[in-house]
């Protein structure tokens, strides 16, 4: 069940995240919120699996 809400509370961040970055891009917020939406899509890409697999293969390889 926690789980369950987990995922949620992440997908209610994502979509918060994207409705900063189409306000933000529309001048009606200001840069700092933009600044927090970036970062924290740069967080979830850098948390898929694909780009987990892309770095730690690149690790390995060293």
């Amino acid at each position: 069940m926690s789980g369950d809400l987990g995922h949620a509370a992440t997908a209610l961040g994502d979509v918060i995240s994207v409705g900063v970055i189409i306000g933000t891009i529309s001048q009606v917020l200001p840069a700092i919120a933009a600044i927090m939406s970036i970062v924290w899509t740069l967080i979830r890409i850098f948390e898929t699996q694909t780009v987990q697999r892309i770095i730690y293969r690149d690790r390995r390889e060293d």
